[in-house]
């Protein structure tokens, strides 16, 4: 009997807590957001059709890059899978994307659907993707990403 009072008196603490959160409002849109947003977008188009040039410029050097599957790339084999084929990006769709800044740290998170052609085989992707962005040297750059498979 105790247990389940116990259990009832936590649950009734998270719904109250729950409902008397606000929902955040959409923060408006500044220039840093601008620039970091614009620099993803660059990234995207990169994954898609990629240079070596292009995804060096876009990426920090202490890159880490997981996957949803587990893996974590560097920033030297990020770019090679991409350069190389490997991983092969036929579209990027991205939507539902919020960003957050703190000083010279951004936070962008997005859904992600694409269509792939990994090593010749068609497929498909829908992530949730979490990324890390710095300002260096006047440029925002990907420091770290994660990815998680949507459930469904």
């Amino acid at each position: 009997m105790k247990s389940l009072s116990l259990t009832t008196l936590v649950a009734a603490i998270a719904l109250a807590a729950c409902s008397s959160t606000p929902s955040p409002s959409p923060a408006p849109v500044t220039g840093g957001d601008r620039e970091v947003t614009a620099a993803a977008e660059q990234l995207r188009i990169a994954m898609i059709d990629p240079t070596r040039q292009t995804l060096d410029a876009l990426v920090a050097e202490p890159l880490s890059y997981g996957h949803s599957g587990g893996k974590v790339d560097t920033k030297q084999s990020f770019v090679a899978d991409l350069v190389d084929g490997r991983s092969d990006f036929v579209t990027i769709d991205l939507s539902d994307q919020t960003v957050a800044l703190s000083g010279d740290v951004a936070l962008i998170r997005h859904t992600l659907n694409a269509k792939t052609l990994d090593a010749g085989k068609p497929g498909t992707v829908s992530l949730k993707v979490l990324q890390v962005w710095q300002r260096q040297g006047g440029g925002w750059k990907l420091l770290a990403r994660q990815a998680v498979r949507v459930p469904g």
